[in-house]
């Protein structure tokens, strides 16, 4: 059974649809079938979620001088 899940879907709206795929298979009370779509689901969503954290990415990478982004060590939120 292949899982359709809708290609341009934000990141925010995957993210919260994954999220609660996680609830529903963390109360551990759905028969086999739903069980396995469910985790068909959640795995595709994520699958989206990297993809639109790693578009993100190379926006950012793109404003950065020389292609680079600058490292998170020792960085603090006021």
């Amino acid at each position: 059974m292949a899982v359709e899940i809708d290609p341009n879907l934000s990141y925010d709206a995957a993210l919260a649809q994954l999220e609660d795929v996680l609830e529903q298979l963390e109360r551990g009370d759905l028969p086999l079938e739903q069980t396995l779509s469910l985790y068909e689901s959640g795995a595709a969503l994520a699958k989206l979620c990297e993809a639109r954290l790693d578009e993100a990415e190379l926006r950012v990478r793109q404003w950065q001088a020389g292609d680079q982004t600058p490292p998170f060590e020792g960085w603090q939120e006021p």
